[in-house]
């Protein structure tokens, strides 16, 4: 395998001047460049991007903890951060916790133990108080999740009025016996969007039954198990609000095999505008997250954090949300708020 030195010696010239050449660094002429990249290319010499990271104390990766990989809100929200870090010539890991707080903690040490230069929260399984420390060793930056003791940048959108459009929808289409559905119990985006649902429904003087809540509901399979224990009750809801069209999907797959119609007798809208909400039958009403955009935001704070390293300043990036209605829930003229 050729050396540094391999390379000085062929190109005629000293080992200073190739590692300047390298590092892309200045006082080097346009030949003496091009004698030492000739060099290299005969000699297949690759430069150690470890031995420079270390050198430039950084390792131009970035982490990015997110509870599900195969949750496709993810998946899209990893590929904008990618496309962003790659432009910074920055590298992405994705650390998956299947909503495991011990593993949480695990991948911030990355932060701790300088394997990466940064790290973006999707979830906070942790109390921020737990969090808070990991910022001595880097910027983190919380994403779609936030929380108010937070001393980070933190990019989201407002997931109150996300449940209170939905809610407020379903209302105006007649229904008054309304499910909700939720992911994480103690996540403050949950606890957001249960908010904005409450108090549409207390605007419109409806009672909520205790029954109607489900929480910890993830996948479609979830969607599934929480459509038959709905339509097991005395009183089953006419309609449901769950925070994902994942479970919005398998609600209505299910529905159709124990034949409730969709939107006559169950109203059913989703949250992430996914692309499976335009391939169900009906297709699903929604509120659109702009997850793209708020990959691209992510990333290029995360940039500017790393350059400027004032990280440890609150500052609060909302992005709009957007009801989309379709046909699972659309009974009669609708208004879009």
């Amino acid at each position: 395998m050729a050396t540094i030195e391999d390379v000085a010696k062929l190109a005629g010239l000293s080992k200073t001047t190739v590692s300047r050449v390298i590092n892309n660094q200045p006082y080097v002429s346009e030949e003496k460049k091009q004698l030492v990249l000739e060099a290299m290319k005969q000699l297949g010499y690759v430069p150690n991007s470890s031995a420079r990271s270390l050198r430039n104390q950084k390792t131009e990766i970035i982490a990015v903890i997110i509870p599900r990989v195969m949750n496709p809100f993810f998946g899209q929200f990893v590929e904008s951060l990618e496309i962003v870090a790659s432009q910074y010539h920055y590298q992405l890991i994705v650390c998956q916790t299947l909503y495991s707080a011990k593993k949480e903690l695990d991948y911030l040490n990355l932060l701790k133990t300088k394997q990466v230069d940064g790290v973006i929260m999707t979830t906070l399984l942790n109390g921020w108080e737990a969090v808070e420390p990991f910022l001595e060793y880097g910027p983190i930056i919380l994403c779609n999740e936030f929380d108010e003791q937070a001393n980070v940048p933190m990019i989201h959108m407002d997931q109150n009025y996300g449940g209170y459009v939905a809610t407020k929808h379903l209302i105006d289409q007649g229904y008054n016996k309304i499910a909700f559905c939720c992911g994480n119990v103690n996540s403050n985006v949950s606890r957001a969007r249960e908010e904005g649902f409450r108090k549409a429904l207390r605007e419109a003087g409806l009672y909520l039954p205790e029954q109607y809540i489900f929480r910890n509901v993830f996948t479609f399979e979830d969607g599934k198990n929480v459509l038959r224990k709905m339509m097991e009750m005395v009183e089953a809801p006419t309609a449901v609000f769950t925070g994902s069209d994942e479970v919005a999907a398998g609600m209505i797959s299910e529905s159709k095999r124990l034949g409730v119609r969709v939107p006559e007798e169950l109203a059913v809208v989703g949250f992430d505008n996914q692309a499976i909400t335009e391939l169900m039958e009906p297709m699903i009403t929604t509120v659109n997250q702009p997850v793209k955009e708020m990959g691209h935001l992510a990333m290029e704070v995360m940039m500017e954090k790393i350059k400027t390293r004032r990280y440890k300043e609150r500052e609060v990036h909302l992005l709009p949300l957007t009801l989309i209605v379709r046909d699972s829930s659309k009974l009669a003229n609708y208004n879009v708020y």
